[in-house]
């Protein structure tokens, strides 16, 4: 029996932006490999590959940015076996509304000039020849159909599950102040630079206590104030489930990215509301079947605006690597 193939994970964007009705994105030189590719490079232990999108732009170009959807992955053999998965994201560069999520995030050296010696933004067709990796050019042209169909320039509704907390069984206290468990307190603190490479600008919780503490560290980190809702709560859901989907299909059509931390038996409310914003093949893609999220776990809806209102163009998955 074969030993199992070792596989080295890694994350990288394509920074897009339009000068004069022109699709540009950013691409980097290596001199070591004499070639132009996607900013990437390997995650880091215990980070997650969006956190490692952001922080390898940023290293390597000195763009601070924020994640749009995720683009079509690469996955290709290096050093006589070894397996690279790459994982990439549409970004763009942060602006005057991202200072709340930029503030969540340490600073980033940057990349010495013996790997990375320039960078430069091209027209998405001279970027196409100037790949060296004929691979590399799939991402592009998924960025650039996404594009051609409004469905690139997206806003973030991040919904979360709270944290691990204390079993019920193991609690003395009421269902409204149970805690977190020592996995869920790292669950939380792991969501911080999550939650700040998808530029969330406002915070909504439920008022229980395992919600807003699994929110608190990257509310504290942005300097935002969480926005404390009862509805959002188990006992308040199954008064008026209604009132769960109005907040949600507010946030849909708030211009900010946003966050809401609920708990399991409220995310088929909330889970429903996306659907009915979605095209089919997004919809398909939702969680379905019970917990639907993990403690920790978070979705990213990615929104778009129409002339039909919000629409969720894309949706993707992370779990805390505290809890894999």
């Amino acid at each position: 029996m074969s030993a199992p193939r070792t596989v080295v994970e890694a994350a990288g964007a394509l920074v897009w932006r339009v000068r004069a009705r022109e699709m540009q994105v950013a691409l980097v030189h290596r001199p070591r490999y004499k070639d132009w590719s996607w900013p990437k490079g390997k995650l880091d232990p215990g980070e997650s590959a969006p956190v490692a999108a952001v922080r390898e732009v940023e290293e390597e170009t000195g763009l601070p940015v924020v994640l749009g959807r995720a683009l079509p992955g690469l996955e290709y053999t290096v050093n006589g076996g070894t397996l690279k998965r790459v994982h990439y994201w549409a970004a763009q560069v942060a602006g005057r509304s991202d200072t709340a999520p930029m503030s969540a995030r340490p600073p980033v050296p940057h990349t010495d000039r013996d790997e990375i010696d320039h960078w430069d933004w091209f027209d998405v067709r001279a970027a196409a020849g100037m790949l060296t990796r004929r691979e590399d050019v799939a991402p592009l042209d998924a960025l650039v159909e996404a594009y051609a169909k409004d469905r690139l320039g997206t806003r973030a509704l991040v919904v979360a599950r709270h944290g691990q907390a204390r079993k019920r069984s193991l609690w003395g206290g009421t269902e409204e102040d149970r805690p977190l468990t020592g996995l869920g307190q790292r669950q939380s603190r792991a969501l911080v630079p999550l939650l700040a490479a998808y530029g969330t600008a406002r915070v909504v919780t439920s008022r229980w206590e395992r919600c807003a503490a699994t929110v608190t560290p990257y509310a504290t980190a942005a300097g935002l104030t969480a926005e404390v809702a009862d509805v959002l709560t188990e006992a308040e859901h199954v008064s008026s489930p209604a009132r769960v989907a109005a907040v949600v299909a507010d946030l849909l059509h708030d211009p900010a990215d946003a966050v809401l931390c609920t708990h399991r038996p409220v995310l088929p409310t909330v889970l429903d509301v996306l659907a009915e914003h979605s095209r089919r093949v997004v919809a398909d893609a939702l969680p379905r079947t019970n917990p639907f999220l993990a403690p920790g776990e978070v979705l990213v809806a990615h929104t778009a605006r129409t002339p039909r209102g919000p629409r969720v163009v894309a949706v993707e998955t992370h779990r805390s690597p505290q809890a894999i």
